[in-house]
């Protein structure tokens, strides 16, 4: 399948992102079909919306839609995307929760950043500096099904339980963004509402 036709379906598959280097320094822009093709290091970031739940915090987990040009029907982080070009990086969060998610992400806070590259089968690769972004949800949950195939909310102790015994399910960044998310938590940092 060309790269075209797996990118049909995405509204932002002309959209500018951010190039930068190993530091998280802007070097440039190209579209998101060109970054993801060429496997170009980019800004990214991956939001975890988190709320109280009866038995201790809990994460909102997003599957993502069978349709997506890479990684459809894994489970992930609540919202995984790109600032554009002149975009600021919480900017860019807060609008993609809405646009994804259909509810707004409240107090978002950066707790860590890593760069990472996952190659696919359908020859697109994703190298990105991911930034980590934390925060709590206000309003319902309506995802836009062209992006997200389900959402739940999970607890600490069964996510970690699911990432130890089925890391096939998840996309591949979100063991590493959930995992320095749960850090934060079991140190006694809250991020919920």
């Amino acid at each position: 399948m060309e790269i075209d036709e797996m990118l049909a379906e995405d509204s932002a598959r002309d959209d500018l992102l951010v190039l930068v280097d190993g530091l998280d320094r802007e070097v440039g822009t190209a579209t998101k079909r060109e970054t993801h093709a060429k496997g170009l290091l980019h800004r990214a970031f991956s939001v975890v919306l988190m709320r109280d739940g009866i038995d201790g915090p809990e994460f909102l987990l997003a599957k993502r839609a069978t349709g997506k040009y890479h990684s459809g029907g894994l489970w992930a982080n609540s919202c995984c995307s790109h600032p554009r070009a002149g975009e600021a990086l919480l900017d860019a969060a807060y609008r993609r929760v809405r646009e994804e998610l259909g509810c707004d992400a409240v107090d978002l806070c950066e707790i860590a950043a890593f760069a990472y590259r996952a190659e696919f089968q359908t020859g697109l690769c994703e190298f990105e500096y991911d930034h980590v972004l934390v925060g709590s949800c206000d309003g319902v949950v309506s995802p836009d099904p062209i992006e997200v195939g389900d959402v739940r909310w999970v607890d600490v102790d069964a996510l970690a339980a699911e990432l130890a015994n089925e890391p096939q399910a998840f996309a591949a960044w979100a063991p590493m963004v959930l995992s320095m998310v749960m850090a934060c938590v079991k140190e006694g940092k809250r991020f919920s509402r």
